[in-house]
């Protein structure tokens, strides 16, 4: 069984890498030892998923066409989202795993990350009403997932009785966060929703906690996870929170055994674990459970079986639950607050 396994491996998100496919590997291998799926060994093939990369609705559309490929598994944005499925258009199956924006209805897309209802929403209720965070700036790409998430938290702030001073957008790489960094000095917020992903995350809280500002306003982000926090430096990451369906320190024996298979497989000095990363190892398990249910169609009876350290439940797209959790920096590790 050929699959494409899509996560980027150079570019802005290129930090993502080489931890995604290690955990897609090792779900692969893990199916192989009990058989493959449906006795056909799982192969994957990696695909550079950056942003920058053009060719990839190309390349798959030819492979389809061929009948040399029967599936996709997706790491990436959500832009990157949408060229894809323009170019599978349903003909194999496209599971995709990250974080995103909700609402994924192409034909044979199979979405199962945190969505803002689950993942944003009580991550914001916690701030505000515990830690008293009343007055948010938004922070963000300008690009699908941002601005969507942007405008469900906007309206869970008004809900909340919080108010929101300023919603900004950069371009991605765009160098420098200067004038965005002026304004949010000017208003003084409590807290900043920063919506920014791989490098581009990194150099903003460089450069937040470079002008002093992690000393008073929290930030919270929904797709900061370790190898950025490693990257971003344990001197700048005070005052920043995550929330996610899984992050490498949780203590549940689903996790321990989880980290006890992967660092078997390839060592201590492994690439670091995540929740994007780990989200591509349950997103093959998930695969292989979907091509072996008697049907593929989204509004299921019982949730699909597979299995998942998050232990994840998919009846549909819009019908997803996880355990999603908060935890604050703490230098170069994220201790877990909370389960929200």
């Amino acid at each position: 069984m050929e699959v494409a396994l899509l996560v980027p491996v150079r570019g802005a998100t290129g930090i993502w890498g080489p931890s995604a496919r290690a955990c897609a590997q090792l779900a692969a291998e893990e199916l192989n030892r009990a058989g493959g799926v449906g006795g056909r060994e799982l192969r994957l093939h990696v695909f550079n998923a950056a942003d920058e990369c053009r060719d990839i609705p190309q390349q798959l559309g030819a492979l389809i066409d061929e009948g040399a490929l029967d599936a996709v598994v997706g790491m990436h944005t959500s832009a990157v989202r949408g060229r894809v499925s323009a170019a599978t258009r349903g003909r194999v199956p496209f599971v995709y795993t990250p974080l995103y924006e909700g609402g994924e209805r192409a034909p044979g897309v199979y979405a199962i990350g945190e969505t803002p209802e689950l993942q944003l929403l009580p991550a914001l209720r916690t701030l505000c009403l515990r830690y008293g965070a009343r007055r948010w700036v938004f922070v963000g790409h300008d690009c699908v997932w941002p601005r969507a998430s942007h405008r469900f938290a906007g309206a869970a702030l008004q809900a909340l009785g919080a108010q929101l001073l300023a919603d900004r957008y950069t371009r991605p790489a765009c160098g420098s966060y200067r004038a965005v960094l002026d304004e949010i000095e000017r208003l003084r917020p409590d807290a900043v929703l920063l919506s920014l992903v791989g490098q581009d995350a990194i150099d903003f809280n460089r450069e937040f906690a470079a002008r002093g500002l992690a000393r008073r306003i929290r930030r919270l982000s929904c797709a900061i996870e370790e190898n950025a926090l490693l990257a971003i430096g344990a001197d700048s990451t005070a005052g920043l929170f995550a929330c996610a369906g899984y992050f490498a320190t949780l203590g549940h024996d689903a996790n321990m055994a989880f980290k006890e298979r992967y660092h078997g497989r390839y060592g201590e000095r492994a690439p670091v674990l995540n929740a994007l990363a780990q989200s591509a190892y349950d997103g093959v398990h998930f695969l292989a459970a979907l091509l072996a249910a008697p049907g593929r169609a989204a509004g299921r009876r019982a949730p699909l079986a597979f299995r998942s350290v998050r232990g994840l439940s998919w009846q549909g797209n819009a019908r997803v639950q996880q355990p999603v959790f908060l935890a604050e920096a703490d230098g170069h590790f994220f201790q877990v607050t909370e389960r929200l």
